[in-house]
């Protein structure tokens, strides 16, 4: 007897799982939006229990994130919209490349990130002294070369305006 079919109008869930330092940081679900071998795209409602304020952006109950990943790539490129659409901006996490078992996928969060803002005013490097403090750069110095220059590619292309090219 075949095994029934998944229900057509139900989006396709993922469980995101952000690990750092060897441990889950955060596990959330996420709509399946498209995996064409390389990205994957996923939406997520703010995942955080409370609102968080950075001081240059806030992420609260209702923004919606829709999340990039890839397989090949060394970062995370996530847009921001509030409870009403409007843009906030793309927040970027360094990472190892996303690995993706069935209903999971999984990425390695390596401590730097990077913001955009919406009108492309505000860009920022984030967390590196805490990239600094981890010790990947002894530990496996291939890694952190490869951290460094995804943080450096976004950065341009942040600066060029061209972050439409990693999510288009």
């Amino acid at each position: 007897m075949p095994a029934p079919s998944a229900d057509p109008a139900r989006p396709a869930l993922l469980d995101i799982v952000l690990v750092k330092a060897g441990r889950t940081k955060i596990r959330y679900p996420a709509e399946l939006l498209a995996d064409d071998g390389v990205r994957i795209a996923v939406r997520a409602p703010w995942a955080g229990e409370a609102a968080r304020d950075f001081g240059f952006v806030r992420f609260e109950k209702g923004d919606v994130f829709t999340e990039y990943y890839w397989r090949d790539r060394w970062y995370a490129v996530k847009e921001v919209r509030d409870a009403r659409g409007t843009l906030k901006g793309w927040y970027c996490d360094i990472t190892r490349p996303a690995v993706r078992t069935g209903r999971e996928l999984t990425v390695e969060d390596l401590d730097l990130d990077l913001w955009r803002s919406a009108d492309g005013t505000d860009v920022r490097r984030l967390d590196e002294d805490e990239f600094a403090d981890s010790g990947l750069a002894e530990r496996d110095p291939a890694a952190a070369a490869a951290a460094v220059a995804a943080l450096e590619e976004l950065e341009r292309l942040a600066g060029a305006g061209r972050f439409g090219e990693l999510v288009a």
